[in-house]
């Protein structure tokens, strides 16, 4: 395994490196890093998690001239937590080189943008609709530009970015670097590669690297109406620190959280339809651990980067296969163990079927846990927090008060009583959730879409922050 001290790099790049805590490259970093810095176009098919952005960042930032007033390079991504990611990593490896990254996505005010834009920013990191507005209005010029990125091609592919990207990459001199990330390789994306890019290397990171070796998968054979309630005893079983809930539609994911805060947990949810302020305020709680639990739409939670996430709960199985690899990437990270649940009703199981080929792994089937489980789970958390209390606190204060307890009361029986108020009971608060139709796996008669990733179906797929048809692009 390589450090990125064997890189060659400079020594600017080599100090920020250092201080982000990176020590060895990864494989898709250890193979990318040196093509890229030859100059070399790549294709590199990499799923989140991988360490993809430091991968094409690492040679962007060292090649380019932070003497040139112009923009060098550009990140195209899907969304605008994806690109607001990657311009925040883009700007720690580039901080001691001063090779600054601006983010530009829609949902923002474009007149602040603009301003932003005059401070002469050396890469852009962007969603393409937003960059072809910039590019028609002469804000945005790519006449410099020496490096393209594509990020995440197959799910740009999937939102009906495909003819936005075509329009910007016609607009970038045809003397450029260009690199392509994506986890999958449909047609359309050899396609684009071959008309746009120069004899690429292609570079694959194998798939058992990249389907959460440190995380455990199981899956529940469960009804439709049992859902909720289920995972309402799963959690007061397995108490997770931190939580994603992922539901299908943007009204499952309201109904949802809502109606985790009226059983008691704390929750929030994420979706497209959120102002970006909104969406900042929720991943800040999230991060600083005053939400335990944050409910999310896949498009929403696309490339954002949550570090601590302990479970990952699919209360409604994943609209394609790979987004199923995108998900659980979000726990079981630097080394730590994370649990993936998926809930998959009766007429769901070829899907579940085919994410196990997919991820090369068996999922193991988890029963549901009685209602008596969930009371015994909760019991025993509340024993470990006294038993904390004891080991780890000053008690001090509270021995003339326990003394005086003792002459009215039998320790048992406080203890017990202790306990009793520390146990979070199962809340059975009822609570309504929409049904949705269950995804059933379509037959295709002919080979239309050009490999698009296809064949599931969900209900107002179009609408609820799914996957969309080619050709129709969300606002995000």
């Amino acid at each position: 395994m390589k450090t990125f001290n064997d890189f060659g790099l400079s020594e600017a790049l080599v100090r920020s490196i250092s201080n982000m805590g990176f020590e060895e490259a990864t494989p898709i970093q250890e193979q990318a890093i040196p093509a890229a810095l030859a100059g070399k176009d790549l294709i590199g098919q990499a799923h989140t998690g991988t360490g993809k952005t430091a991968a094409f960042g690492v040679p962007l930032i060292e090649k380019l001239d932070i003497n040139s007033p112009h923009i060098q390079g550009i990140v195209i991504a899907p969304t605008r937590e994806l690109a607001v990611q990657v311009a925040e990593e883009l700007n720690k490896i580039g901080q001691y080189k001063g090779v600054r990254t601006l983010p530009i996505y829609g949902g923002q005010d474009i007149t602040r943008q603009i301003r932003a834009l005059q401070k002469k920013p050396q890469i852009i990191a962007g969603t393409p609709g937003r960059l072809l507005d910039h590019i028609r209005r002469r804000t945005i010029r790519l006449n410099e530009i020496k490096v393209v990125i594509l990020d995440e091609a197959d799910e740009m592919l999937n939102m009906g970015f495909i003819e936005d990207i075509e329009a910007i990459l016609k607009e970038v001199p045809q003397e450029r670097q260009t690199l392509l990330f994506s986890a999958t390789m449909p047609a359309q994306i050899q396609s684009l590669s071959k008309r746009f890019m120069k004899d690429p290397q292609m570079i694959s990171v194998k798939s058992k690297e990249v389907t959460g070796p440190n995380t455990e998968q199981y899956y529940v054979d469960v009804e439709e109406k049992q859902k909720f309630d289920v995972l309402c005893r799963i959690m007061d079983i397995q108490s997770p620190e931190l939580a994603i809930v992922f539901g299908r539609t943007k009204r499952r994911v309201d109904e949802l959280y809502e109606a985790l805060n009226k059983r008691g947990y704390s929750a929030e949810g994420i979706h497209g339809d959120l102002t970006q302020a909104k969406r900042d305020s929720v991943m800040r709680q999230f991060k600083q651990g005053s939400i335990d639990v944050l409910v999310a739409t896949d498009v929403a939670a696309r490339g954002l980067d949550i570090s601590g996430v302990t479970h990952v709960y699919n209360f409604d199985i994943p609209q394609d296969p790979e987004s199923y690899i995108h998900r659980i990437g979000r726990t079981g990270r630097a080394g730590k163990t994370g649990l993936a649940v998926t809930f998959v009703t009766p007429r769901e199981f070829n899907q579940l079927r085919t994410i196990e080929r997919l991820t090369k792994r068996k999922i193991t089937r988890q029963t549901i846990p009685t209602m008596k489980e969930a009371i015994v789970g909760q019991q025993r958390i509340a024993i470990e927090k006294l038993v904390k209390a004891v080991e780890m606190e000053d008690v001090s204060h509270y021995q003339v008060l326990a003394a005086d307890l003792l002459k009215e009361y039998e320790p048992a029986t406080i203890l017990a009583a202790a306990l009793k108020m520390l146990t979070k009971e199962p809340d059975q608060t009822p609570v309504k959730l929409t049904e949705e139709a269950p995804l059933w796996t379509k037959k295709r008669s002919d080979n239309r879409g050009g490999g698009q990733r296809g064949g599931y179906r969900g209900s107002n797929n179009n609408r609820n922050g799914g996957s969309r048809p080619q050709g129709r692009r969300p606002k995000y």
